[in-house]
């Protein structure tokens, strides 16, 4: 029996990786979801489409991004020079390693829009934690009247 949609908990690492929304992993972070559109790369949804959670949680909140993409380039470097190895190989009698690095910079080029995107929703996913009643709007309790 499959569960229904509105039931279901989103998967958190998908959730990232697509770039929803935290809190009910269903909308979309950004505005434009092709990252290689420039302009528009970095275009966030001032509120989600969907649960209407706030993307920018306070001013100045995605300057620790740069963290972030900075972990995921160290680990591509990693994954490239350990793949380099084991299909090309390393030699010190020829230029092979000078090789690995013009290919290295070439896929951080062409990866740095989508580490800008992914660093951005991991670090909302580190402060704004899911919630499975987004849908029922919060509770406020109300002042008591002529208690003085």
């Amino acid at each position: 029996m499959k569960v229904p949609d509105e039931i279901q908990k989103p998967n958190l690492l998908g959730s990232v990786l697509q770039n929803k929304c935290p809190r009910c992993r269903r909308g979309q972070l950004f505005t434009d979801k092709n990252p290689y559109h420039l302009k528009k790369c970095l275009e966030m949804n001032e509120h989600c489409p969907v649960c209407g959670q706030v993307t920018e949680v306070e001013a100045g909140f995605y300057f620790g991004t740069g963290y972030v993409s900075y972990a995921l380039s160290i680990a591509t470097c990693v994954a490239s020079f350990i793949a380099w190895v084991v299909f090309v190989g390393i030699s010190i009698y020829d230029n092979r390693l000078f090789w690995w690095l013009g290919f290295n910079a070439g896929l951080l080029l062409l990866l740095q829009p989508i580490f800008m995107r992914l660093a951005r929703s991991i670090w909302i996913y580190f402060f704004v934690p899911y919630d499975p009643n987004w849908q029922k709007p919060a509770v406020t309790p109300t002042p008591a009247v002529g208690l003085n």
